[in-house]
């Protein structure tokens, strides 16, 4: 199958040269000239998503090859870009990818897999280079002459110079590009009022920032008077036709042996999704995913929200910053003896990463949940890694020995870090996940950085972000068993003409 969707990658020779800035601001812009813009980020990041997201009004996404595979990256970027995960949406116009570090940075040791230059080959897409020239002029060509011809395979189709000094200073830097044939797109002035604030796992998730959208304006149209729009929109056009079909959440569960029910929410368990403040980090596919596993989905606030939402049958705990409104989150008792009567009742859990800190006893010596026997604090280093883990006991999410690829991303520690237990407990409702039943839980997993997690009744409890698109199985597991737990009626298997989907092995 054949797709035309015009599009582009924005890339930069390294961190800290207004990828972010450039790409929202461009999505932004975009969006105000009456295009349809998909916002799409390489790598596992959750936080320049959320703010794609506000730029486009559509779900941001990511493509990251070693969460989802190769093979994957296509046929997710087309169903961004197809109807922005909402039922009725408009497909896009244009679809604007947000590299990753230096553009050809990946993998240590693999020759750039999974770098922003891989995604670009991947998707056929040109590249258009932001470059920071604060502190440079001429040598700005260098360097672009470089990363233009590093890679043959790898089109850069125009630059945005950023952070320029005056007039003069942007005139020199275009006059050095001259005879590289690369086109200068614009130039961003140096300009306090676009950055955004920072802290300790890089930017301020848009959904703490009440003057996110007000910034994102005033962004919006730093670009649209600096950097040429048309000329944009005839790069993104450029890139040829796409092969492959658009991924499909109904494809991906039926891959896995599960239909999806019926169409309306009549009969469908319900999973609590925890949103707000403190938890920002959620693929959008994972929600897609567990509707089209027969689930209904409804969104509650552990900060704002005194009760889990009506019919709750399964909790979704994923990441974000607990540890920043820890107080905040301790205050909400209401809500924190919902989730100890949920867990201790045998309601299916799985919680990743801040939503391991939050089913701690304590996170800073403030009390939690208390589903885990465990304590939590911040460190003094950040863990930021991929892994490949093996699920060590059977769970709500996985089998005991299912194989996914996963990344950590936090500065914090859990004490202890796994649970202890080497007999595998049993897994579904009734099984008594209460608190101080922590130090008797199974690690959740075990990769070569040895195991973390906890596995205890209904609980799966993780530092572990897995993307479920790449591992759809996780999704129709937990659903399944949310479905049981409600009593509800199993969706029928379909049959695909093939074997069942195992884990995909990125």
């Amino acid at each position: 199958m054949v797709s035309e969707l015009p599009r582009l990658v924005v890339a930069a020779p390294a961190s800290g040269h207004g990828k972010t800035t450039v790409a929202t601001g461009l999505m932004a812009a975009l969006r105000r000239t009456g295009l349809e813009v998909s916002g799409h980020k390489v790598g596992p990041d959750y936080i320049d998503p959320g703010y794609h997201a506000l730029a486009t009004g559509r779900p941001g996404r990511n493509l990251d090859p070693h969460l989802v595979g190769e093979d994957r990256i296509v046929p997710l970027l087309l169903n961004g870009a197809r109807f922005g995960g909402t039922r009725g949406g408009r497909p896009a116009d244009i679809a604007v990818i947000e590299g990753v570090m230096g553009l050809y940075d990946g993998h240590i040791g693999r020759e750039g897999f999974a770098s922003t230059a891989h995604v670009a080959r991947l998707t056929d897409s040109p590249v258009v280079l932001v470059v920071d020239i604060s502190h440079a002029s001429r040598t700005i060509a260098a360097t672009v002459l470089g990363m233009a011809t590093f890679d043959p395979a790898v089109r850069i189709a125009g630059v945005v110079l950023n952070k320029a000094g005056s007039v003069r200073h942007s005139d020199e830097v275009r006059r050095a590009l001259a005879p590289l044939g690369i086109s200068v797109l614009g130039v961003l002035q140096r300009d306090d009022d676009v950055t955004a604030p920072s802290r300790h796992l890089g930017l301020v998730p848009a959904a703490e920032r009440p003057e996110a959208a007000r910034s994102l304006d005033h962004l919006a149209g730093k670009v649209a008077a600096s950097i040429d729009l048309e000329a944009v929109m005839r790069i993104a056009r450029s890139a040829p036709p796409l092969r492959g079909r658009a991924w499909s959440a109904q494809e991906a569960v039926a891959g896995g042996g599960r239909g999806s029910g019926d169409d309306d929410d009549k009969g469908r368990p319900l999973i609590a999704v925890a949103g707000g403040r403190a938890f920002t980090f959620r693929y959008a596919e994972t929600v897609e995913l567990l509707e089209a596993a027969g689930c209904s989905v409804a969104p509650f606030d552990p900060l704002a929200d005194e009760s889990l939402p009506d019919g709750t049958a399964g909790i979704y705990l994923g990441g974000g910053f607990p540890e920043v409104h820890a107080g905040d989150l301790a205050a909400n008792e209401p809500m924190l003896r919902a989730l100890r009567a949920a867990t201790s009742a045998g309601v299916p859990t799985v919680a990743e990463c801040a939503g391991l800190l939050y089913l701690c006893r304590s996170l800073d010596g403030v009390p939690m949940v208390g589903a885990i026997d465990a304590d939590a604090a911040m460190a003094p280093r950040l863990t930021l890694a991929y892994r490949r883990s093996t699920a060590v006991a059977d769970s709500v999410l996985a089998a005991a020995g299912t194989e996914v690829t996963g990344h950590e991303f936090h500065r914090t520690a859990v004490t202890p870090a796994a649970g202890a237990d080497t007999e595998p407990r049993p897994t579904g409702q009734g099984s008594g996940a209460g608190p101080g039943a922590g130090l008797s839980a199974s690690p959740a997993w075990t990769s070569s950085a040895g195991p973390e997690g906890f596995v205890t009744g209904s609980i799966h409890a993780s530092y572990l972000h897995t993307h479920w698109a790449g591992h759809p199985a996780l999704a129709v597991r937990f659903a399944e068993l949310v479905r049981a737990f409600a009593g509800a009626p199993q969706p029928p298997r379909r049959a695909s003409g093939r074997r069942p989907a195992q884990l995909a092995r990125p």
